[in-house]
């Protein structure tokens, strides 16, 4: 769609026409989005969401790009990304961080290790923004954002009002919650334990060793791709299972170190990675009977 002259001028410095969006996705893939906004703080957050609505124009909003998979098509409407107002840690209370949701999961974990704050050590294996972290109930190791969460802050698409939401009043699932479609989170509390500098450096030492042992790092990936089932039903036991390790389509492959993870390889389209995820899907359900749900999001135009 076409927008007006005058409602470019008013995000000018911050708004974009035809983006690449693989520079946005960790599989460094994707089309372009058809207009993109890195939104400077929340007022002009606000102001853009209410100029879209008067645009019927449609909005994506994108974290970190860590568990997306964008379309070669791209993305119809506008693309919203959160800038560097919204990344941000400090301390509001003894073990309490008020924490912007635009922050990588990994750097609330440092953060917290130099303010000698334990039980958030499991954020260093986790990639992505806490604002993510909380839509996808994000986790590893027994350990949960739905563990340490108080609150968070959000802007209601529609009515535009901000709100805050106490963790009593979220109900949590694997990898999800109950929170509707139309809040973007903005903000967050987390709580952590009093501990020992040392004994928090160690933990989180061992969390990203064992990290290291079981997952590839530095490549082309946007992490697990399905849930799990369960804890004897997890993902890469039922791909390893249905003899799905070794599938590919052109440069969209499966991790030989967690088969899990897909791969872009190099050259790779996203339309690659969407066949073998496809394939690896319908392979495991006619050989062991379960559907596997995605945990990666697929967005754009097919």
């Amino acid at each position: 769609m076409t927008i007006n002259t005058n409602f470019s001028k008013k995000f000018e410095n911050n708004f974009s026409h035809n983006v690449n969006l693989s520079n946005y996705s960790w599989f460094n893939l994707g089309g372009n989005a058809e207009y993109f906004l890195k939104a400077k703080d929340k007022s002009q957050l606000i102001e853009f969401l209410r100029e879209a609505k008067k645009n019927n124009l449609k909005t994506t909003i994108l974290g970190a790009g860590s568990n997306t998979l964008f379309r070669d098509n791209g993305v119809k409407g506008a693309v919203v990304k959160l800038g560097n107002e919204f990344s941000y840690t400090k301390i509001v209370n003894t073990n309490i961080i008020d924490v912007g949701a635009s922050t990588l999961d990994r750097k609330v974990a440092n953060f917290a290790r130099e303010n000698n704050l334990g039980n958030l050590e499991f954020l260093s294996c986790i990639p992505g923004s806490i604002g993510g972290a909380i839509i996808m109930n994000s986790g590893c190791y027994e350990d949960d954002i739905s563990k340490v969460l108080l609150s968070v802050q959000a802007i209601d698409i529609k009515n535009l009002s901000e709100i805050e939401i106490k963790r009593k009043d979220i109900k949590f699932s694997y990898r999800g919650n109950n929170l509707p479609d139309h809040l973007i989170i903005i903000s967050a509390k987390l709580r952590g334990s009093i501990s020992k500098k040392l004994d928090i450096e160690k933990k989180q030492y061992d969390l990203l060793e064992r990290k290291k042992l079981s997952q590839p790092s530095q490549i082309k990936t946007c992490g697990s791709t399905f849930k799990n089932v369960s804890e004897e039903k997890k993902a890469w036991m039922l791909i390893k299972k249905a003899g799905c390790e070794d599938y590919r389509e052109g440069d969209a492959i499966i991790s030989s170190k967690h088969c899990n993870f897909f791969v872009n390889k190099g050259n790779a389209k996203s339309s690659d990675i969407e066949n073998l995820i496809n394939k690896v899907k319908k392979t495991v359900q006619e050989k062991t009977g379960i559907d596997l749900e995605l945990e990666i999001k697929i967005v754009g135009e097919k």
